[in-house]
């Protein structure tokens, strides 16, 4: 995965296991902080070896660009992504991209998010909520290891 340098404006390779720490950007050592936006998810691949590596928490937005309600909600998840930089990671999966994970978890409706922990589902709703109830899922989550 990439993230890009605020100071330098550099694109840093982050290994998937380092994907919710701060590091240093490799062209300035500036600090790049934990990512606090939804991360696009464009492969299976690289969501298996997300989720396979991850050392924090994953909200999994399922959603398409045609749902309204989907679009209600990109703010909220936005809002979670942010207010838990660091101790959570927030993914968003086009399920008309990529319909064979939205399949594996079994998303029949959309909006439809999913907790993962430790490789495991803590959690699957289907339905617009707030951030603040994506968060209690997540400190819910962080909270039974």
């Amino acid at each position: 995965m990439q993230r890009v340098c605020a100071t330098c404006g550099k694109s840093n390779r982050i290994p998937f296991r380092h994907a919710a720490d701060a590091g240093r950007c490799g062209a300035c050592k500036s600090e790049l902080p934990p990512s606090n936006a939804p991360i696009s998810i464009t492969s299976a691949n690289e969501f298996q070896q997300l989720i396979e590596q991850a050392t924090v928490p994953i909200l999994i937005d399922f959603w398409a660009a045609w749902c309204g309600p989907c679009r209600a909600a990109a703010p909220e998840v936005a809002k979670v992504a942010a207010n838990c930089a660091g101790k959570a990671l927030v993914l968003k999966i086009d399920t008309e991209a990529l319909p064979e994970l939205a399949s594996s978890y079994g998303v029949r409706s959309i909006p439809n998010f999913v907790v993962i922990n430790h490789g495991k589902v803590a959690r699957q709703e289907a339905g617009l909520v707030g951030h603040i109830v994506m968060e209690r899922w997540l400190l819910e989550a962080i909270n039974a290891v």
